[in-house]
């Protein structure tokens, strides 16, 4: 299929699917002289696996280095344990990231009720 055809089976732009190419995301099956590109059922399933990647949070980095993974064997396993490996980490630094903030909102409140008790004596005074 030409770009075009694969590009709304995708719900993806031609831009997107060079950019894809540029990255090595997406190859196309094969070039005709004219330089058209030509992509088969593997591009289309990329596409999905790629979009479906970033629903999950991946970077396009991420998706590069498990994507080929997904179409090693039939069922795609080392891929799937990648990306679990990824939100996995992605999950640890969020927690650190919520733990920090929880401090920083103590330290807020803290700073907050400091401060009403210094207007609350001034205005006794």
């Amino acid at each position: 299929m030409q770009i075009g055809e694969l590009s709304e089976r995708a719900g993806v732009s031609h831009r997107t699917i060079h950019y894809y190419e540029r990255l090595g995301l997406v190859k196309p099956a094969e070039r005709e002289g004219a330089g058209y590109r030509y992509y088969d059922e593997t591009a289309a399933k990329r596409l999905e696996k790629i979009a479906a990647l970033k629903r999950l949070g991946l970077s396009l980095d991420e998706i590069a280095a498990v994507i080929d993974l997904y179409f090693e064997g039939a069922s795609g396993i080392r891929g799937k344990e990648r990306v679990l490996e990824i939100l996995q980490a992605q999950l640890d630094k969020t927690n650190a990231q919520l733990d920090e903030l929880s401090a920083f909102k103590r330290d807020l409140e803290n700073n907050i009720a400091r401060m009403h008790g210094l207007i609350s004596e001034a205005r006794q005074k």
